[in-house]
């Protein structure tokens, strides 16, 4: 019997437990839920009437004590990654510049970056 748990403070046994969903079937048509404690066995009719437990949220953090975001990149070495330059050149074997003529990986950055001219795609990239 599959169903889904949820944690409640039972008003007959006063246990602090789970409550299982179950559902009633009239024939094969499903016509509603049924909730039983998983301690004493009462049964609750209707979600209204099962006592839920209160979930307690922790004040102990609090948005000052986050971390502030960390940025790698400033600002202009933001996307001059050898990816985007127009020296870059790419074949399923090797990645090279152009410009120097030496192997680099896609994510090396280059003080010689110059902007591709043509909108970044797999269709536009100069092969070897």
């Amino acid at each position: 019997m599959s169903a889904e748990s949820l944690e409640i403070v039972c008003t007959e046994c006063g246990e602090d437990t789970f409550v299982r969903r179950e559902p009633v079937y009239e024939g094969f048509k499903k016509v509603g839920e049924t909730f039983i404690c998983t301690s004493c066995g009462r049964k609750f009719n209707d979600i209204d009437s099962v006592p839920f437990k209160e979930k307690k949220i922790s004040t102990i953090l609090t948005d000052a004590d986050k971390s502030p975001q960390i940025q790698i990149f400033d600002e202009n070495e933001r996307r001059k990654n050898c990816r985007y330059c127009e020296h870059y050149l790419a074949n399923p074997f090797t990645q090279r510049c152009g410009l120097r003529d030496k192997p680099v990986e896609a994510t090396d950055i280059c003080f010689d970056f110059k902007t591709k001219t043509t909108p970044d795609s797999d269709q536009n990239e100069t092969n070897i």
